[in-house]
């Protein structure tokens, strides 16, 4: 193997971070879409987590989270390593925490009602979602529109696929919330050729074309 495999889901917000770092990035790296319904036993005995996505190097080493793959991938020019660095903020790093953690666990509840046995009301898991994230993440970009200030930034990569998500279960109830600044972030990036790219629907196995 010369350049990096990556297993990846096409609408997995995980794996979809990951996509839209390495094509930023200028990597190259095969795209194997993996069915969620039967995983390929190549992956599971790289990564028993049977998770997307997972990155294996050409050296064989096997990166098996998301943010992992991204700060790889950023690493790997000088000019890269910026989308990176703009991130690092205390700021960024704490919407980073938040978007993984809390707001990721309502999120699930909020899809997903049926699969979680502590899954409550909708409004319930919508105003935590509002509060933990879409809130802070509206005053955040407030001032430039970007988590990056001027420039985009590997935050805002690394947020946007989780509020894309939430954003498209009850579309009427998100844009009808008081956050200007969100709703345009969202829209700049739902029409942006990075994410356009990283979307694409590939074969089973394809090369990239970053």
């Amino acid at each position: 193997m010369t350049i990096p495999l990556l297993y990846t889901y096409r609408r997995c917000p995980y794996a979809m971070r990951a996509r839209m770092a390495l094509l930023q990035a200028g990597v190259a790296y095969v795209a194997h879409e993996v069915s969620l319904r039967d995983k390929p036993a190549a992956m599971l005995a790289l990564s028993p987590k049977g998770t997307v996505p997972v990155l294996v190097l050409p050296d064989g080493q096997v990166l098996e989270q998301s943010l992992d793959i991204m700060q790889w991938a950023f690493a790997q020019s000088a000019d890269a390593q910026t989308w990176w660095a703009r991130a690092q903020t205390a700021d960024n790093l704490a919407l980073m925490a938040v978007c993984d953690g809390h707001f990721k666990h309502h999120l699930d509840r909020y899809k997903y009602p049926q699969r979680y046995a502590d899954a409550q009301d909708r409004a319930h898991h919508q105003s935590q979602a509002l509060a933990l994230l879409l809130k802070p993440l509206n005053q955040a970009l407030q001032s430039t529109g970007l988590l990056g200030s001027t420039t985009p930034c590997a935050a805002d990569i690394g947020i946007f696929p989780f509020v894309r998500q939430c954003a498209a279960v009850d579309p009427a109830w998100f844009e009808a919330l008081p956050l200007p600044h969100l709703q345009a972030w969202l829209a700049g990036w739902l029409t942006h050729p990075l994410f356009a790219v990283a979307m694409k629907k590939m074969d089973a196995a394809q090369p990239s074309n970053p």
